[in-house]
C-alpha cells in the first residue's frame, strides 16, 4: 500500500450532475440493493437499516444514483453523522468486469452483502469512512480506499470527523479522481492520495456508476451531491 504526497492540482469543469438530496423526488430513480429506510426530517437524506443488525452484512444496504459518469471526475457531498456503530462507505467507478452497466441482468444479483462488490462480477473503487463499527475502528480512526475485484487496501488516511456525540457537520466530503490519481478530502483537508499504475491491482478503472453504502446499525444524512468533470489545472 502506497500513498502520493505531492498535491495534485486539479481544476472543476462542466458541472455533470446536481441534486440536493432534500426530498423523495430527488431520489424516485435512485436504486436500492438491499433494504433500508430512506426519509428526508431535515430536508436532506437520511438512510438507516430496517433489517436487524444481528444479522450481519444481510443488514446492509448500496443505493445507487443511476447516471453513468464518465473518467474524471469529481464528486462531493454533505455528511451528518446522527448514530453509530457502523460504518460509512462511496463506491465509484463501479462497471461490470467486462464493462457491462452496473445494473445489466447479466451480472449476479446484489443484495447489500460486501463480497458480492468485491469478489463479484463488478469492479470498483470505494472509499469507506467514519468507520465505527467494529472496536478498533472506534479507537483509531482512519478513511481507506480500497479497489476491487479483490478489495485491494491501497490508500489510508486519518479520518478527522469526531463520534457522534461531538460532530456538528455538515461535512463536505469531496472525492477527486483525474485519470489515475485518486484524492479523497474532508472540508477541504487532503485524507489521502493515490495512484494507480493500473498494473499491481488490475487494470486502472474508468468511468461508471457512484453509490452509497451503510453498515448497520448507522444513520447517516446526506445532501449537495454534485459531480463535476475534472480537469488538470
Amino acid at each position: 500500500m502506497a500513498a502520493q504526497t505531492e498535491t495534485v492540482q486539479w481544476k472543476l469543469g462542466e458541472q455533470l450532475y446536481q441534486n440536493p438530496l432534500s426530498g423523495e423526488h430527488d431520489v424516485s430513480d435512485f436504486i436500492m440493493e438491499g433494504q433500508a429506510a430512506i426519509s428526508f426530517p431535515q430536508r436532506r437524506m437520511r438512510m438507516e437499516n430496517v433489517l436487524d443488525p444481528k444479522l450481519g452484512q444481510q443488514a446492509n444496504f448500496v443505493f445507487w444514483c443511476p447516471v453513468e459518469f464518465p473518467d474524471s471526475i469529481a464528486i462531493s457531498w454533505d455528511f451528518w453523522p446522527i448514530r453509530e456503530p457502523g460504518l460509512c462507505m462511496t463506491f465509484f467507478s463501479a462497471k461490470g468486469a467486462n464493462g457491462e452497466d452496473l445494473f445489466d441482468p447479466s451480472l449476479a444479483e446484489r443484495t447489500g452483502i460486501y463480497p458480492q462488490y468485491h469478489h463479484s462480477d463488478i469492479h470498483a473503487y470505494h472509499v469507506s469512512y467514519f468507520r465505527r463499527k467494529e472496536a478498533d475502528e472506534r479507537s483509531f480512526h482512519t478513511c481507506n480506499l480500497r479497489k476491487s475485484y479483490g478489495l485491494h487496501l491501497v490508500a489510508q488516511g486519518g479520518d478527522p470527523i469526531p463520534s457522534v456525540q461531538d460532530a456538528a457537520g455538515p461535512y463536505r466530503i469531496q472525492l477527486l479522481k483525474w485519470k489515475d490519481e485518486i484524492v479523497f478530502k474532508i472540508n477541504d483537508m487532503i485524507v489521502f492520495q493515490w495512484h494507480d499504475d493500473g498494473t499491481a491491482y488490475g487494470k486502472r478503472l474508468e468511468g461508471g456508476k457512484i453509490g452509497f453504502r451503510q453498515l448497520a446499525p448507522m444513520i447517516g444524512e446526506y445532501a449537495n451531491l454534485s459531480i463535476h468533470a475534472l480537469e488538470r489545472g
